[in-house]
């Protein structure tokens, strides 16, 4: 999967017809909620920790602080809205050949063939790839949240997932 074969954020694409007139699809997701959500709460974090940050040098306290300590509250407000965003990363890029899941921290490739399902389990929170030997990879691109476009989603991955079997 490379660049070419991306398509817009949740949406399919039937794609350009291939020799022998097959028709390649292509599908990548992203979380909606959670992704506004993480940009939402890391902005706020940020002005949050830059106004103390201002207000600390100016406030009697006591303590006396200096512009390194300034810069050091400013930092921290990066270093926590960077975790903040880390829950942004989430994203599913499936065509007929298989499949790939950013999940936080880890990226990997899975063909069509090595998944059993796709599942979306009753009160789960996202959806997952079922892998034999009773291994599953949760989907963090495709959240319960996101109501319709989750389904439609999952609908998408489905249909990819039973053409290539």
């Amino acid at each position: 999967m490379n660049a070419a074969d991306e398509t817009t954020e949740g949406s399919v694409d039937a794609g350009n017809t291939q020799a022998g007139g097959a028709r390649a699809a292509a599908v990548v997701l992203r979380p909606r909620k959670v992704l506004i959500a993480a940009w939402v709460g890391a902005v706020v974090v940020v002005a949050v920790f830059a106004v103390l940050a201002v207000i600390l040098r100016n406030t009697a306290t006591g303590v006396y602080f200096t512009v390194a300590d300034q810069v050091a509250v400013v930092l921290l407000g990066i270093f926590i809205a960077g975790g903040f965003l880390l829950v942004a990363r989430p994203r599913v890029r499936a065509d007929a050949n298989g499949i790939e899941v950013r999940n936080i921290l880890m990226t990997r490739t899975y063909p069509w063939a090595d998944v059993q399902r796709v599942a979306f389990p009753d009160g789960a929170s996202w959806a997952r790839l079922d892998l034999p030997d009773d291994e599953y990879i949760p989907v963090m691109a495709v959240q319960a949240v996101d109501g319709a476009r989750a389904v439609e989603g999952m609908r998408a991955l489905r249909a990819l997932h039973a053409a290539a079997r």
